[in-house]
């Protein structure tokens, strides 16, 4: 049964990858985005954060912001320095550190009648072979689901809502179709000419199904 649920949770993600493929109107979304430091600067991931398993010294980031496209999503803006987040936690043997930081956006992307907390950064210390979504559960609870594992909120916000359509979304400034570089790994792809979401945001949205499903699945069979 655990291994039924888990399975169903990412044949959705792959569903809603789908999406990219059919025609769709304009439309901006509210969700949280996954990102990979490279540096001093940040990449939109291309892995999903219950997959991706990080060496010591990585840095992982979450960004929640209102977007149609994965191009124009909102990185975190805080730098992706290690030293800066896990400068005061000292290695242990067994164990490694990830640096985390969590970017709750702006009022602007906030649902009505909420306020975006403070960005955070966080150094979690986690088993050697933890995934990125077990450093985020490690540093960002509670983590807040929908019946489908979709990671909808972090650190509790926002309180309410779960990738939600934006009402009165604008068309996008451009209609080119992507070139060949940005679309060949879906993380920057830009909107297709029917306006619909990228590649890059459905496959992030996918992403975080696949971190819910993971996390889900893992607490039921540490509670069995």
């Amino acid at each position: 049964m655990r291994r039924t649920r888990f399975a169903s949770a990412v044949l959705l993600a792959g569903a809603v990858t789908g999406l990219a493929a059919g025609p769709a109107q304009a439309q901006e979304y509210r969700y949280w985005s996954f990102w990979d430091g490279k540096g001093s600067s940040w990449a939109y991931a291309t892995e999903g954060p219950a997959t991706v398993r990080p060496a010591d010294g990585a840095v992982q980031g979450f960004r929640f912001a209102v977007s149609a496209d994965s191009a124009a999503a909102g990185k975190p803006r805080a730098a992706a320095g290690f030293d800066a987040i896990c400068h005061g936690t000292a290695a242990k043997d067994g164990r490694k550190r990830i640096g985390v930081v969590i970017d709750f956006g702006t009022a602007a992307d906030a649902p009505g009648g909420e306020q975006p907390p403070k960005a955070r950064t966080e150094c979690a210390q986690v088993a050697e072979d933890a995934s990125a979504g077990e450093a985020l559960a490690a540093v960002a609870r509670p983590l807040r689901y929908d019946s489908n594992a979709l990671l909808c909120a972090i650190a509790g916000y926002p309180k309410s809502g779960c990738a939600d359509q934006v009402k009165g979304a604008k068309e996008p400034a451009s209609s080119a179709a992507p070139s060949s570089d940005a679309a060949a790994d879906g993380s920057e792809a830009a909107g297709g000419g029917d306006g619909g979401p990228s590649a890059g945001l459905v496959g992030g949205v996918a992403a975080v199904v696949v971190l819910g499903a993971a996390a889900v699945w893992q607490a039921r069979r540490r509670r069995g």
